[in-house]
């Protein structure tokens, strides 16, 4: 189809989003609006002007192209297990375009990382695709994560719950936001919610990035976040140990 896709980044040796040494490609879009976000140049689905770089964020490829570019690395991928992570934004919002560039990469490691609200059939489809699911759970509550991010988790749930059936290996991503998700009641009901999947190979606490207000300065956007960006966030790791579930600080 060479559908071309809207990218903002390709960052390669990445060590954090995935087994070994991979590259991840950043897509462009995303239907949240969390008031912590950390990759605010992703959210919006078009070009921006980085005003103190004076660089241009988001540019247009097709999957063919870049395919090849990421194929370059190909022997670094399998002498350490790696591959190719795609992020973002949200990958699903460009999902033609993510599953013609996944059935170039065809023969690698890839993995998807996913806020997990999509439909359920575009999210199954994605299961035949990627080698791995790196999924957010951004807190437990549906009316919390709705005053959080704009919507409610409902969808993200069902489709939680397909992943957690399925034969896919997944990783579960909790960003710990001082004050707002990081309390215990939040990470026991996330341990709940994933605890006995044969599947999950871990949860990663990944804390608030003090440096995210320097994004949104670079492109123009006021920052004012509800919460105090110095205090050190909860990272209790007890309720997952507890589940069985192997868990990790980023």
């Amino acid at each position: 189809m060479n559908i071309k896709g809207l990218i903002f980044n390709i960052e390669e040796f990445a060590i954090y989003d995935g087994p070994g040494i991979r590259t991840a490609v950043f897509f462009k879009g995303c239907p949240l609006e969390c008031i912590w976000c950390h990759n605010p140049e992703g959210i919006n689905m078009s070009t921006e002007l980085m005003i103190k770089t004076g660089r241009i964020c988001g540019y247009e490829i097709s999957a063919p192209e870049l395919a090849a570019k990421l194929r370059k690395n190909e022997d670094f991928y399998k002498s350490s297990g790696g591959g190719v992570t795609i992020s973002g934004g949200e990958p699903f919002e460009q999902s033609e375009f993510l599953f013609e560039l996944l059935n170039e990469l065809r023969g690698l490691h890839t993995a998807i990382e996913t806020s997990g609200y999509v439909s359920s059939g575009i999210f199954k489809k994605a299961l035949d695709y990627a080698s791995l699911i790196i999924m957010d759970i951004k807190h437990a509550d549906s009316d919390i994560h709705k005053k959080l991010t704009g919507i409610d988790n409902g969808q993200i749930l069902a489709n939680l719950e397909i992943l957690k059936s399925s034969q896919t290996p997944f990783i579960i991503r909790v960003p710990l936001i001082p004050g707002i998700n990081d309390g215990d009641e939040n990470l026991r009901e996330t341990a709940e919610l994933i605890a006995g999947a044969d599947n999950l190979v871990q949860v990663e606490l990944l804390p608030y990035n003090k440096l995210t207000g320097a994004k949104y300065k670079a492109l123009g956007r006021e920052y004012n976040p509800p919460f105090d960006e110095n205090k050190e966030p909860n990272i209790n790791q007890e309720y997952f140990i507890k589940a069985g579930i192997r868990s990790k600080v980023l």
